[in-house]
């Protein structure tokens, strides 16, 4: 039973994560760097080409203001190059940066496997969809730990996935890693793989308040 699962928090719910970038140029080394470092070295890693769609919802206290509402996100993901998998909606709550000694980002993050109507489904709630992108890459495993290599695409004016067009000259680089709350041992796991990487990517802690106050 969920609750069950719940009190004896054996649900992975706690998303650490580090990310950074590298440039187009740099990332067939850092592929290779990859590939022998993680598992599964002899057949390389998964690839994934998928669409991404993030939807707010705004949540009101009782009494409360509207600019005293909050919204909070949710993510529906598809995979274009496998259309029979389940569409994926993702939950993610605000990232803790914590104390400066604190190797990783930390926060929640719930998945949930869906059917396609799950789009009908958050506009029926209120639901507003804010942005979507075309994420295309690479996907390498070590041990619990998830490392992915992504290039960027914004969609074009038919919002089609056929008509894509790069946003970045990078590849946004994510490690990250899902174990249930208090685990916070595995921080220190992530950041020693992620010196491994050194100097070809620098995965750090990205504090998402210092980017809406530049945008």
């Amino acid at each position: 039973m969920l609750t069950s699962a719940l009190r004896s928090n054996i649900i992975p719910n706690q998303e650490y994560l580090l990310q950074g970038s590298v440039i187009d140029s740099s990332a067939e080394v850092l592929h290779n760097r990859l590939r022998g470092l993680c598992d599964a070295a002899e057949t390389g890693p998964e690839t994934f080409h998928d669409h991404e769609m993030c939807f707010s919802l705004k949540a009101s206290s009782p009494g409360g203001t509207p600019q005293q509402q909050q919204s909070f996100l949710l993510r529906v993901r598809r995979a274009l190059d496998h259309p029979e998998y389940p569409w994926q909606l993702r939950y993610l709550g605000q990232p803790e940066l914590g104390e400066k000694n604190q190797p990783t980002v930390l926060r929640s993050c719930i998945d949930i496997a869906c059917t396609p109507n799950v789009v009908e489904f958050l506009s029926e709630l209120g639901c507003r969809i804010e942005f979507e992108y075309v994420l295309k890459g690479y996907l390498f495993r070590k041990g619990r730990m998830k490392v992915t290599m992504s290039k960027i695409f914004r969609m074009g004016q038919a919002k089609s996935p056929d008509s894509l067009e790069a946003m970045t000259g990078s590849y946004l680089v994510e490690l990250s890693l899902l174990a249930p709350s208090g685990q916070d041992a595995v921080a220190d796991e992530i950041k020693v793989f992620a010196e491994q990487l050194r100097p070809l990517v620098h995965l750090e802690k990205i504090d998402y308040r210092r980017l809406q106050s530049y945008s």
